[in-house]
């Protein structure tokens, strides 16, 4: 790589107020994050970026292992007659679906379908497994990559090929599904909060919005700072749907056999896509600190001077017993280059070191979430970065907490409703719950529902558009 001078990397990437879209996929590109890959929808995830995701993995798994679930691991091929046994989830998911005739040479007997998602196949092995009641709750959880058809792509955001975590558990009563389902729910809404630094609002899916199949869906919802919201992640409550279907039956303790309730759940690398869309800005990502791949950089100034790199090898090893990820960026570029790049990049907190803070004993810190330098001592190092790493975190969830409240608005009428959502804000309104003025708020707006929060306590008696009788509080959103 040239040299460049220091204002380049900025003017590479497109105007994150003018053109947010194309200012999303510089960043992703032109960050190492992602590439394209040679079939259309399909994506190339780069060391830089899937470091990101390996430490979204390890947290998230860390939280579902934590609640009782177990990771196990099911085929990709699932047989097409599966995905016929329940009406809705195939109706659902048949536009989406990709379909393998041919084995080599030979054509298949019956046609095998890509997985798209894993509950027709999960259930099979579930009737398989379950006879008693003794045999319940079942609690497994899978990280895999899944195949959907998508005509609109976008790196992490939609692709025909992703990557992503999904639960799949089996109860006794509704009752504990229900309770499952509301419990998962909230374990991803407090790691957005704790990891990944993003506020959500959470809730109930429309009817039409619910997953193919499902009893009821729930839904965590970010802003972005587009102001359009982005679907982070859902728990579905599946009922006896699914069971009912494929014939899993257990003999509960009254001697009857009965089919079990049924919840699945899941994120996605869709995630990536809201860590850029929700914190980045014109110098390109801002990674939280928590998902970081590199927390610290070390830039040494004036490197060619005796005791300089030492110095900075020295604290990079401290850094490391104190559990930071950081490195040191020792490559023949100016100290500018290397300023540039790695904001460019979302490190969280660079530290500059050369010979006069090595006679002061101390060391020069910028943040990459406020552009605040500091001169540190570098007694106590370790303790001081990691406080400072806690108090980015802290910092960019405000932020982002800020935003998303000061974007969300009450609307009683249309024309509120109307002027609001071109503002770029989350509409919170009545609405009647009919599916034609949910589809006819899409036609007019763009916005579609986004999720009925747990309180429902109501902001009107009326529909924000057709004026009838209101039963929900619920939000509006343009969304990706």
């Amino acid at each position: 790589m040239g040299k460049k001078n220091n204002a380049d990397f900025v003017q590479e990437i497109a105007d994150i107020d003018a053109d947010f879209a194309g200012w999303y996929t510089d960043v992703v590109i032109k960050t190492e994050m992602v590439d394209y890959g040679p079939v259309k929808g399909t994506m190339v995830i780069r060391p830089y970026g899937y470091a990101v995701w390996e430490n979204i993995q390890r947290q998230l798994d860390d939280r579902i292992k934590a609640t009782g679930h177990k990771n196990t691991y099911f085929p990709m091929f699932i047989p097409y007659s599966f995905l016929s046994k329940e009406a809705e989830h195939v109706e659902g998911f048949a536009p989406e679906v990709a379909i393998v005739t041919h084995f080599g040479k030979e054509e298949l007997s019956e046609k095998l379908v890509v997985r798209p998602t894993s509950e027709t196949i999960i259930c099979h092995m579930f009737a398989k497994w379950v006879q008693s009641y003794r045999d319940l709750p079942v609690l497994v959880n899978q990280w895999a990559n899944v195949v959907r058809c998508e005509k609109t792509t976008r790196p992490f955001l939609r692709t025909s090929e992703f990557l992503w975590q999904e639960g799949h558990t089996l109860h006794a009563t509704e009752e504990e599904a229900m309770e499952e389902t509301l419990k998962m729910l909230g374990v991803y809404e407090e790691f957005m909060k704790n990891v990944l630094a993003i506020p959500v609002i959470t809730g109930r899916k429309s009817e039409n919005e619910k997953f193919a199949g499902a009893g009821a869906t729930y839904t965590m919802e970010a802003m972005m700072l587009d102001g359009k919201s982005l679907q982070a992640g859902t728990s579905h409550y599946l009922s006896q749907n699914f069971s009912k279907a494929f014939d899993i039956k257990f003999l509960d303790k009254d001697g009857t056999l009965k089919h079990p309730y049924q919840t699945s759940w899941g994120v996605s690398t869709r995630l990536m896509g809201a860590l850029i869309m929700a914190h980045g800005d014109k110098r390109g990502l801002a990674l939280p600190p928590r998902v970081a791949p590199i927390q610290v950089i070390i830039v040494p100034v004036a490197a060619h001077k005796e005791g300089v790199l030492d110095k900075a090898y020295e604290i990079r090893d401290e850094l490391l017993n104190s559990g930071v990820r950081v490195e040191i960026d020792t490559r023949d570029q100016s100290v500018g280059w290397k300023f540039n790049e790695w904001e460019m990049k979302g490190v969280p907190l660079r530290i500059e070191i050369g010979p006069r803070d090595i006679d002061n004993g101390v060391v020069m810190t910028s943040r990459r979430d406020t552009h605040e330098k500091d001169t540190v001592s570098m007694q106590g190092l370790g303790d001081t970065v990691k406080k400072i790493l806690d108090d980015i975190h802290e910092n960019m969830y405000e932020k982002a907490k800020a935003l998303l409240m000061s974007h969300i608005v009450e609307c009683h009428d249309f024309e509120e409703f109307k002027t609001a959502i071109e503002g770029k804000n989350f509409v919170k309104a009545m609405w009647c719950g009919c599916p034609e003025c949910e589809a006819e708020i899409k036609a007019l707006t763009s916005a579609t529902t986004r999720a009925m929060p747990f309180d429902q306590t109501p902001i009107g008696d009326v529909c924000v558009h057709c004026g009838k009788p209101a039963k929900h509080v619920i939000y509006f959103a343009k969304s990706y």
